[in-house]
């Protein structure tokens, strides 16, 4: 007697939030971003910063905003590129 072998699909994690399903992964980025704008809202001071030769004085919440945008553009670079393996 033939047995169903059939798999469903692997469905992603999920929690109800206001009564509309979230994947996870969408509740845990959300919550890194809200983090980290709270961090770089918070850090108003002044810095300075020495790029080898020059040296830059600039508001640490622009240095830790260009930091931010520069490791997501890496992210989503190794994740494509990990992704087309």
């Amino acid at each position: 007697m033939p047995r169903n072998t059939a798999k469903t699909p692997h469905q992603p994690a999920t929690v109800t939030v206001k009564g509309r399903d979230m994947r996870l992964k969408t509740l845990g980025f959300v919550l890194v971003a809200a983090l980290a704008i709270w961090f770089i809202a918070a850090n108003t001071g002044s810095v300075t910063i020495r790029l080898w030769i020059p040296t830059v004085t600039l508001p640490l919440w622009t240095v830790l905003t260009v930091t931010l945008l520069v490791g997501i553009v890496l992210g989503l670079f190794l994740a494509l590129r990990r992704g087309r393996r």
